[in-house]
């Protein structure tokens, strides 16, 4: 086989889907040779390219040639005594540069007058590659344009007067089209009439005098009705006042039910049946005290905190459209605080099982319940239980005419007396009975009670459930179902039902996924130990409803101790870690503290479980010299793998 190819194929320049063809002639050779090409120096094969023919006297034909036919490509001569390669050929597959579409014309760039305006196109459809050539033509194009000029509108001529009118007056008017205001011209400054008396002053009416006499006769009469109606009302107020209940009108609570749609409310979450309307903060009474309380001797409890004004409002009231003076509490007894929380709350939940409630039988003693009671008659009233967040209201018409009931409410204070006995059920709010069992009403009441749940459909399974007469509780309705003996509406902080049957009533929560909230209350309260260098902090953990926290604030008062923080909401997830309490940041040359009881902590169920109880922990401080008179410190609670609260402390301390 002779060395030298008789023709070498030659590297070309070939644009895209144009024909590639390579010439090759192999060397003589006896036998004669065989041919074979190469490309990037693979072997190439028509069997596995339709687009490839080798076949034709041993030249290479591409039909269309594409990008990835760009390459170096070599023949390949052969027989059974030697091989020979031709020189190699580069072939270059380029692509020519295409405009694409012209873009809309730019507005006029000048706002008034002659101005221009631009239209562009870009060498991308497509863009040259491979030394491809680039576009021809212009990439831009402009054009003249004429933007209106705004024109002001300015006024006619005035018309002429009027004839003078009975009322000894006259008119005249005019137009703004002299010109008309056009290309967003302003529009004309000034009156568009204008009216004067006709007399100089001097005006004389004819009028019947009968008129005159009609009109303030009209006016006495209305006035002396209005009087006697108001007169009326305090003494009807004042006639029903002594049963510890203000009876109210029925126009102010028939307004509140008559309009009232559960199932149009039933919008995105189901729990949050009516979660976009907010209470109307700016409707209620202001009352400027250190805090809730009646009595005067709790405002030592309270002296380290200012002054805060407390808004009395009810979103209950407000979400169903009833006006202010519908707002009426009853008078809660004297003994109406919880009983002594002055042992350990540490050990609370001890002997629970893990999200199971524990039982505790009805009602058993005084001492364990809050109690009010009232007198309703045929225009309805409601009951309010002070700084629990829990009331009743009876609307207009609920009780017969001539006919009166004495109701009453009834607030379990000891330990939660519902039972479950499956799934992973918490109390969410005060168990709540209302009565007499023998209530024979026309409509529903209305009950709203407090709860501490962070209402999520996906995440909480919440129920109402009953006590029945065999003291065993049974299921009223779920909060996602419907339900034909008993409403609900969910907002953030209360549950407000209709019902239709007295009994003891309990909220109670399944947490569905560890994405389950609960919120917590925490307050530190601070107190010296008599006769002793000693001052003690006591951190609690309570749900946070107004009637839990209740519970240790009557328990601080019979300590003595003083609230030296505001009390916050922690969010307590039901991912199974415990929470941890630690006092930080003590003055070390001021105070000790002993060692290893800096942090303490509540297991999950303790703090899960603690239905309505609260929890404490105590760190007790040592002065080192009587001089010293202040504390500063912080206490931190948290919730492993969960959220943290920082409760500041900076209190006096006096001797006791």
């Amino acid at each position: 086989l002779r060395k030298n190819f008789e023709q070498d194929p030659q590297g070309k320049e070939v644009p895209i889907n144009g024909m590639i063809v390579l010439h090759c002639r192999p060397p003589e050779g006896v036998p004669v040779a065989e041919v074979e090409w190469l490309k990037n120096e693979e072997l190439l094969s028509s069997l596995t390219d339709d687009n490839i023919d080798t076949r034709a006297d041993h030249n290479l034909i591409i039909s269309e040639a594409r990008l990835s036919d760009s390459g170096n490509y070599t023949c390949l001569a052969s027989n059974i005594v030697a091989k020979r390669r031709s020189a190699t050929a580069t072939v270059i597959v380029f692509v020519n540069g295409g405009w694409s579409l012209w873009t809309e014309w730019s507005a006029c760039n000048v706002p008034c007058g002659r101005g221009v305006q631009k239209r562009s196109r870009t060498c991308t459809n497509p863009a040259p590659l491979n030394g491809g050539a680039f576009c021809e033509g212009m990439s831009v194009q402009k054009i003249t344009c004429n933007a209106l000029c705004p024109i002001d509108g300015g006024w006619d001529e005035w018309s002429e007067w009027t004839i003078c009118s009975s009322q000894c007056e006259r008119q005249r008017s005019r137009e703004c089209n002299s010109p008309a205001p056009r290309h967003r011209g302003k529009m004309c400054e000034g009156n568009s009439e204008a009216t004067e008396n006709c007399t100089d002053g001097l005006c004389t009416q004819s009028m019947d005098s009968s008129n005159d006499v009609a009109l303030y006769s009209g006016l006495g009469a209305g006035i002396i009705a209005v009087a006697i109606l108001i007169v009326a009302v305090m003494l009807y107020r004042k006639n029903h006042s002594e049963y510890g209940v203000d009876v109210i009108d029925s126009s102010a609570l028939a307004g509140g039910f008559q309009s009232f749609n559960f199932k149009t409310t039933r919008q995105g979450n189901p729990l949050l049946l009516n979660s976009s309307m907010q209470p109307d903060l700016t409707v209620g009474r202001t009352y400027s005290t250190p805090l809730c309380f009646q009595d005067s001797a709790d405002k030592e409890l309270f002296d380290p905190l200012p002054d805060i004004k407390v808004k009395v409002q009810s979103s209950f009231m407000v979400s169903l459209g009833v006006a202010e003076r519908a707002e009426f509490h009853a008078k809660a007894p004297s003994e109406t605080f919880p009983r002594d929380l002055s042992r350990d709350y540490c050990s609370t939940a001890d002997g629970r099982k893990k999200g199971l409630l524990t039982l505790n039988g009805p009602f058993s003693t005084c001492k364990e319940q809050l109690r009010t009671t009232g007198m309703f008659g045929h225009p309805g009233g409601r009951l309010v239980v002070p700084n629990t967040g829990v009331s009743l209201l009876v609307p207009h018409g609920a009780v017969a005419e001539n006919m009166s009931w004495e109701m009453y409410m009834v607030i379990n204070q000891g330990e939660a007396s519902v039972q479950t006995l499956e799934g992973c059920e918490i109390l969410l709010g005060p168990e709540v009975m209302y009565g007499p069992p023998g209530l024979d009403l026309f409509c529903p009441v209305a009950m709203t009670i407090a709860h501490c749940a962070e209402v999520d459909a996906e995440n909480w399974n919440i129920q109402l459930k009953r006590k029945t007469q065999d003291s065993k509780w049974e299921e009223v309705m779920s909060v996602e179902e419907e339900s034909t003996s008993c409403y609900c509406l969910m907002d953030s902080a209360s549950c407000h039902l209709l019902l239709d049957q007295p009994g003891l009533y309990a909220l109670v929560g399944e947490p569905l996924t560890q994405a389950a909230v609960k919120r917590l209350k925490l307050a530190v309260f601070g107190s010296m130990e008599a006769g002793s260098m000693s001052y003690s902090l006591r951190v609690y953990c309570v749900d946070d409803t107004p009637h839990a926290f209740q519970g240790v604030v009557a328990a601080e008062k019979t300590r003595g101790g003083q609230l030296l923080e505001e009390p916050k909401m922690l969010p307590f997830r039901a991912n199974t870690f415990s929470l941890q309490v630690s006092i930080q940041d003590v003055p070390q040359f001021l105070w000790s503290i002993k060692p290893f009881t800096t942090c303490q902590e509540f297991s999950f169920p303790q703090v899960w479980c603690s239905n309505q109880q609260p929890l404490h922990c105590a760190f007790s401080l040592e002065r080192y010299s009587p001089a010293t008179t202040q504390l500063s410190c912080k206490i931190s609670v948290r919730q492993v793998k969960g959220h943290e609260q920082i409760l500041q402390v900076y209190t006096a301390v006096a001797e006791v």
